[in-house]
């Protein structure tokens, strides 16, 4: 056999080829050999931090939150209601299916979150106590603790709130920390950076309020109804939108509906809603609500303005010692309301029908849950007695005698430090540092420049009446 001579000759290679082949040998040691077992460590020690987790939590949890993102894209994208609505969407608009289906598939992108234990727990929590206690004397209302207790641990929970800020998110965070990780369906608004990574990480999912799309509609719908049949714990605003006049506003049916059309009552799983009511003696975006009530359009670049100069102006009296919270915020959690034994006590009726009456019973409950605060008391007084000059002794006296008319009814008041009569100077105190009340010659009278402030705050609580 002849051997050919250059198979011994010396080649020449360029040091920055040998660089590159170096560079993708140790990727593909990376990808193939280290990185699967740091996938694994990780994992491992992801898993043993939740099953810690769930030890210390009431609700667990479940297994759909901790879903790869991807997958749960894949299966929403997949399902064979979202596939039918793809396809009536296809013959609808006369567009092919494969665009019918890449749609779909953004909508789905769009709501469903990246939840992270690790950023929930140990960012965003955290998070939300130093925000909370920062701006207000935060505040545990009234809890039916047996009813609570009694929840089966098995069913899924949705919390239901009434909106009055969008401190809501924050304060209910931190409130129900140790409950569960609760996955919060947002508006549109929170839909920019860096909101929306962190709220997709939280679990929160978005909502796009005003979508008249049949498709958004039932991949939202369907998206809602797996992880209701998951037992994920929710939080949800039936009122839909900030309150503008302070009033609670009557449920808007979407996402009660959603959950009624898929739930299953000879299913193994319950619902249980739990309703909630939050107060605060200061919401920080109070001005803009009630503008916005009176009709007047507040673009969003003044919003903006304005929350920098909140934001501005709260750092500069901090810094100066001068800064004093924002009065007290309370919240309030009711009785469960089991959905298996809500709709057996009716007799059969169309989803849409069981619905508005789940709504009503909803915000019934979420109306008995809000608490009386310090301002919306004063509020109340003030309301009542619009040209009146009252002496401190007679605002105790008209206060005294509202809150017993609202005990009477069932509310629930946060008294502070247990003094009603520190209570009565904290309501006035906020209230003049508001310029909605004047005082003058130990004379306390409402500001007809400002009564609308008054009338917001004493809204909260009118339906208590």
């Amino acid at each position: 056999m002849q051997i050919n001579p250059l198979m011994f000759d010396v080649i020449e290679i360029p040091v920055w080829c040998v660089w590159l082949a170096g560079i993708l040998a140790c990727i593909g040691l990376l990808d193939r050999i280290l990185m699967p077992t740091v996938r694994w460590y990780l994992k491992r020690r992801l898993d043993r931090a939740v099953e810690v987790l769930n030890n210390k939590l009431d609700l667990k949890i479940q297994p759909f939150k901790l879903t790869k993102r991807r997958v749960l894209i894949d299966r929403l994208t997949n399902d064979p209601t979202v596939v039918q609505a793809i396809l009536n969407h296809s013959a609808e608009e006369n567009t092919p299916f494969a665009v019918s289906q890449h749609l779909a598939e953004r909508y789905a992108r769009e709501i469903v979150p990246a939840f992270s234990a690790a950023i929930y727990f140990k960012v965003a929590i955290r998070l939300a106590r130093w925000i909370s206690t920062a701006l207000y004397r935060v505040r545990l209302g009234y809890v039916d603790r047996k009813a609570l207790q009694a929840l089966d641990k098995d069913a899924t929970v949705i919390f239901v709130m009434n909106h009055r800020s969008n401190m809501d998110y924050v304060l209910v965070t931190y409130l129900a920390a140790r409950r569960s990780a609760l996955a919060y369906a947002v508006g549109e608004w929170a839909r920019v950076w860096p909101l929306k990574p962190l709220i997709k990480s939280m679990g929160g999912y978005f909502i796009r309020r005003r979508s008249h799309s049949k498709l958004y509609r039932q991949v939202l719908a369907r998206y809602v109804q797996m992880a209701t049949e998951a037992g994920v714990a929710q939080a949800v605003f039936p009122e839909g939108q900030l309150t503008r006049d302070g009033r609670l506003q009557p449920a808007k049916l979407g996402l009660l509906n959603y959950i009624i059309s898929g739930f299953d009552p000879n299913g193994t799983r319950d619902v249980h809603f739990v309703p909630v009511g939050l107060n605060y003696d200061r919401v920080i975006e109070d001005r803009i609500l009630i503008a916005s009530h009176r009709g007047e359009r507040t673009k969003t670049v003044v919003k903006i303005r304005e929350f920098f100069r909140f934001v501005g102006k709260y750092l500069w009296l901090r810094l100066r010692g001068r800064m004093y919270r924002f009065g007290y915020a309370s919240v309030s959690f009711g009785a469960p309301i089991s959905l298996k034994e809500f709709i057996a006590g009716r007799p059969k009726s169309s989803h849409e029908a069981s619905t508005k009456a789940l709504g009503k019973v909803l915000m019934a409950r979420v109306g008995e849950a809000v608490p009386v605060l310090p301002v919306s008391l004063i509020a109340r007084v003030f309301l009542t007695n619009t040209k009146a000059q009252l002496s401190i002794a007679q605002v105790h006296s008209k206060a005294k005698r509202e809150l017993d008319r609202l005990l009477e009814a069932g509310a629930y008041m946060h008294v502070p430090r247990a003094d009603f009569e520190y209570a009565v100077e904290v309501g006035l105190r906020m209230l003049v540092l508001r310029h909605a009340i004047r005082h003058e010659d130990d004379k306390y009278q409402l500001n007809p420049q400002h009564s609308d402030i008054i009338s917001y705050y004493a809204q909260s609580i009118a339906h208590l009446a």
